[in-house]
Protein backbone atom coordinates (compact mmCIF):
# COMPACT_ATOMS: atom_id res chain seq x y z
CA UNK A 1 0.00 0.00 0.00
CA UNK A 2 1.35 3.42 -0.94
CA UNK A 3 1.92 5.78 2.01
CA UNK A 4 -0.64 8.31 0.76
CA UNK A 5 -3.32 5.61 0.72
CA UNK A 6 -2.45 4.01 4.06
CA UNK A 7 -4.66 4.64 7.11
CA UNK A 8 -3.42 7.34 9.44
CA UNK A 9 -1.88 6.32 12.76
CA UNK A 10 -2.43 8.61 15.72
CA UNK A 11 -0.03 8.05 18.60
CA UNK A 12 -1.14 9.47 21.93
CA UNK A 13 0.83 10.23 25.05
CA UNK A 14 -0.99 9.28 28.27
CA UNK A 15 -0.35 11.53 31.30
CA UNK A 16 -1.32 15.11 30.58
CA UNK A 17 -2.80 14.18 27.19
CA UNK A 18 -5.50 11.54 27.68
CA UNK A 19 -5.59 11.39 31.48
CA UNK A 20 -5.29 13.96 34.24
CA UNK A 21 -3.14 11.88 36.56
CA UNK A 22 -1.31 14.69 38.34
CA UNK A 23 -3.35 14.46 41.59
CA UNK A 24 -2.43 10.81 42.11
CA UNK A 25 1.19 11.33 41.02
CA UNK A 26 1.41 14.26 43.42
CA UNK A 27 -0.04 12.16 46.21
CA UNK A 28 2.56 9.44 45.75
CA UNK A 29 5.41 11.93 45.38
CA UNK A 30 4.42 13.83 48.50
CA UNK A 31 4.07 10.67 50.58
CA UNK A 32 7.58 9.76 49.45
CA UNK A 33 8.91 13.21 50.30
CA UNK A 34 7.36 13.12 53.76
CA UNK A 35 8.91 9.70 54.41
CA UNK A 36 12.30 11.29 53.80
CA UNK A 37 11.42 14.35 55.90
CA UNK A 38 11.13 16.65 52.92
CA UNK A 39 8.43 19.27 52.36
CA UNK A 40 5.59 18.32 50.01
CA UNK A 41 5.18 19.88 46.58
CA UNK A 42 2.01 21.70 45.55
CA UNK A 43 -0.12 20.17 42.80
CA UNK A 44 0.43 23.04 40.30
CA UNK A 45 4.18 22.45 40.60
CA UNK A 46 3.80 18.71 40.10
CA UNK A 47 1.91 19.36 36.87
CA UNK A 48 5.09 20.90 35.44
CA UNK A 49 7.26 17.95 36.55
CA UNK A 50 5.40 15.09 34.85
CA UNK A 51 6.22 13.55 31.48
CA UNK A 52 9.75 12.19 31.62
CA UNK A 53 9.19 9.18 33.84
CA UNK A 54 9.27 8.43 37.56
CA UNK A 55 12.97 9.11 38.09
CA UNK A 56 12.73 12.59 36.60
CA UNK A 57 9.63 13.34 38.70
CA UNK A 58 11.41 12.21 41.86
CA UNK A 59 14.53 14.21 41.05
CA UNK A 60 12.46 17.32 40.43
CA UNK A 61 10.44 16.81 43.59
CA UNK A 62 13.50 16.28 45.78
CA UNK A 63 15.25 19.10 43.96
CA UNK A 64 12.83 21.53 45.62
CA UNK A 65 14.53 20.78 48.95
CA UNK A 66 18.19 20.18 48.23
CA UNK A 67 18.26 17.20 45.88
CA UNK A 68 18.69 13.49 46.54
CA UNK A 69 21.54 14.04 49.01
CA UNK A 70 23.06 10.62 48.36
CA UNK A 71 19.83 8.62 48.47
CA UNK A 72 19.97 5.95 45.73
CA UNK A 73 17.55 7.01 43.02
CA UNK A 74 16.52 3.41 42.28
CA UNK A 75 15.50 3.02 45.93
CA UNK A 76 13.35 6.11 45.65
CA UNK A 77 11.89 4.98 42.33
CA UNK A 78 10.87 1.59 43.72
CA UNK A 79 9.23 3.15 46.75
CA UNK A 80 7.48 5.78 44.65
CA UNK A 81 5.99 3.12 42.36
CA UNK A 82 4.80 1.16 45.39
CA UNK A 83 3.03 4.25 46.69
CA UNK A 84 1.61 5.16 43.31
CA UNK A 85 0.28 1.77 42.26
CA UNK A 86 -1.97 1.68 45.34
CA UNK A 87 -3.99 4.63 44.06
CA UNK A 88 -3.32 5.14 40.36
CA UNK A 89 -6.97 5.88 39.66
CA UNK A 90 -8.12 7.38 42.96
CA UNK A 91 -8.35 10.91 41.55
CA UNK A 92 -7.14 10.39 37.99
CA UNK A 93 -9.70 11.16 35.30
CA UNK A 94 -9.91 11.10 31.51
CA UNK A 95 -9.64 14.55 30.05
CA UNK A 96 -12.91 15.83 28.53
CA UNK A 97 -13.52 14.46 25.06
CA UNK A 98 -11.06 11.56 25.34
CA UNK A 99 -13.51 8.73 24.76
CA UNK A 100 -15.47 10.54 22.06
CA UNK A 101 -12.29 11.52 20.20
CA UNK A 102 -10.91 7.98 20.23
CA UNK A 103 -14.24 6.69 18.96
CA UNK A 104 -14.45 9.32 16.21
CA UNK A 105 -10.91 8.57 15.01
CA UNK A 106 -11.65 4.86 14.94
CA UNK A 107 -14.80 5.44 12.94
CA UNK A 108 -12.76 7.43 10.42
CA UNK A 109 -10.37 4.52 9.94
CA UNK A 110 -7.42 5.71 11.99
CA UNK A 111 -5.17 3.30 13.82
CA UNK A 112 -4.28 4.40 17.32
CA UNK A 113 -1.27 3.69 19.48
CA UNK A 114 -0.13 4.80 22.91
CA UNK A 115 3.46 5.84 23.60
CA UNK A 116 4.09 6.77 27.23
CA UNK A 117 7.05 6.96 29.57
CA UNK A 118 4.88 5.43 32.31
CA UNK A 119 5.73 1.75 33.03
CA UNK A 120 3.82 -0.49 30.63
CA UNK A 121 2.00 -2.45 33.35
CA UNK A 122 0.61 0.71 34.90
CA UNK A 123 -0.37 2.14 31.53
CA UNK A 124 -2.22 -1.04 30.61
CA UNK A 125 -4.05 -1.11 33.94
CA UNK A 126 -5.15 2.50 33.60
CA UNK A 127 -6.41 2.00 30.04
CA UNK A 128 -8.35 -1.06 31.17
CA UNK A 129 -9.78 0.82 34.15
CA UNK A 130 -11.19 3.53 31.90
CA UNK A 131 -12.41 1.02 29.33
CA UNK A 132 -10.36 2.36 26.42
CA UNK A 133 -7.65 -0.30 26.02
CA UNK A 134 -9.37 -1.80 22.98
CA UNK A 135 -9.06 1.50 21.12
CA UNK A 136 -5.30 1.03 20.77
CA UNK A 137 -3.61 -1.29 18.30
CA UNK A 138 -0.36 -0.94 20.24
CA UNK A 139 0.69 0.27 23.68
CA UNK A 140 4.33 0.99 24.54
CA UNK A 141 5.47 2.07 27.99
CA UNK A 142 8.66 3.57 29.25
CA UNK A 143 10.07 0.12 29.96
CA UNK A 144 8.88 -1.59 26.76
CA UNK A 145 12.17 -0.91 24.96
CA UNK A 146 15.73 -0.07 25.92
CA UNK A 147 14.91 3.56 25.04
CA UNK A 148 11.96 5.88 25.58
CA UNK A 149 10.79 9.33 24.53
CA UNK A 150 12.36 11.61 23.43
CA UNK A 151 14.20 8.82 21.60
CA UNK A 152 12.45 8.49 18.22
CA UNK A 153 12.66 4.68 18.32
CA UNK A 154 10.04 4.64 21.06
CA UNK A 155 7.59 6.46 18.81
CA UNK A 156 8.45 4.72 15.55
CA UNK A 157 8.14 1.33 17.28
CA UNK A 158 4.65 2.24 18.51
CA UNK A 159 3.67 3.17 14.96
CA UNK A 160 5.11 -0.05 13.56
CA UNK A 161 3.47 -2.24 16.20
CA UNK A 162 0.13 -0.59 15.42
CA UNK A 163 0.58 -1.60 11.78
CA UNK A 164 1.02 1.98 10.62
CA UNK A 165 3.51 3.93 8.57
CA UNK A 166 5.67 6.79 9.81
CA UNK A 167 4.70 8.74 6.69
CA UNK A 168 1.03 8.63 7.76
CA UNK A 169 1.43 9.10 11.51
CA UNK A 170 0.96 11.96 13.97
CA UNK A 171 2.08 12.28 17.59
CA UNK A 172 -0.31 13.89 20.09
CA UNK A 173 1.24 14.88 23.41
CA UNK A 174 1.83 17.60 25.94
CA UNK A 175 5.58 17.72 26.55
CA UNK A 176 8.91 18.43 24.93
CA UNK A 177 9.63 14.68 25.03
CA UNK A 178 6.62 14.05 22.77
CA UNK A 179 7.43 16.82 20.31
CA UNK A 180 11.14 16.00 20.21
CA UNK A 181 10.49 12.31 19.60
CA UNK A 182 8.13 13.20 16.76
CA UNK A 183 10.56 15.63 15.16
CA UNK A 184 13.42 13.12 15.32
CA UNK A 185 11.20 10.40 13.85
CA UNK A 186 10.02 12.64 11.02
CA UNK A 187 6.45 12.67 12.31
CA UNK A 188 4.27 15.80 12.67
CA UNK A 189 3.06 16.56 16.17
CA UNK A 190 0.06 18.12 17.87
CA UNK A 191 0.62 19.56 21.34
CA UNK A 192 -2.29 19.90 23.75
CA UNK A 193 -2.39 23.17 25.65
CA UNK A 194 -3.98 21.80 28.84
CA UNK A 195 -1.20 19.33 29.68
CA UNK A 196 1.79 19.21 32.00
CA UNK A 197 4.46 21.03 30.01
CA UNK A 198 6.97 23.05 32.03
CA UNK A 199 7.12 25.62 29.19
CA UNK A 200 4.32 27.40 27.31
CA UNK A 201 2.80 25.13 24.69
CA UNK A 202 3.72 27.53 21.90
CA UNK A 203 7.36 27.03 22.82
CA UNK A 204 7.33 23.26 22.32
CA UNK A 205 7.73 23.48 18.55
CA UNK A 206 4.75 21.30 17.65
CA UNK A 207 3.20 21.60 14.22
CA UNK A 208 -0.22 22.41 15.65
CA UNK A 209 -1.80 23.05 19.06
CA UNK A 210 -5.07 21.56 20.34
CA UNK A 211 -6.90 23.25 23.19
CA UNK A 212 -9.21 20.27 23.67
CA UNK A 213 -9.19 16.71 22.44
CA UNK A 214 -12.20 16.97 20.15
CA UNK A 215 -10.17 19.29 17.92
CA UNK A 216 -7.82 16.45 16.96
CA UNK A 217 -9.76 15.10 13.93
CA UNK A 218 -9.88 18.54 12.28
CA UNK A 219 -6.19 19.10 13.00
CA UNK A 220 -5.35 15.76 11.36
CA UNK A 221 -7.13 16.99 8.25
CA UNK A 222 -5.02 20.14 8.31
CA UNK A 223 -1.89 18.00 8.55
CA UNK A 224 -3.01 16.00 5.51
CA UNK A 225 -3.18 12.58 7.15
CA UNK A 226 -6.96 12.34 7.43
CA UNK A 227 -9.67 13.01 4.90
Amino acid sequence: MKPQHAPCTVVFDLDGTLIDSAPDLAGALNRLLVQYERPPVRLPEVRTMVGDGAVALIQRGFGRSGGLDGIPVEQLRNRFLELYVDRMTAETRLFPGAEATLQALGEQGCRMALCTNKPIGMAEDILQYFGIRDRFAAVLGGDSLAVRKPDPLHLSSAIEQAGGLVERAVMVGDSSADVTAARRAGVPSIAVSYGYSSVPVDGLGADLVAHQLDEIPDLLVRLGVLG
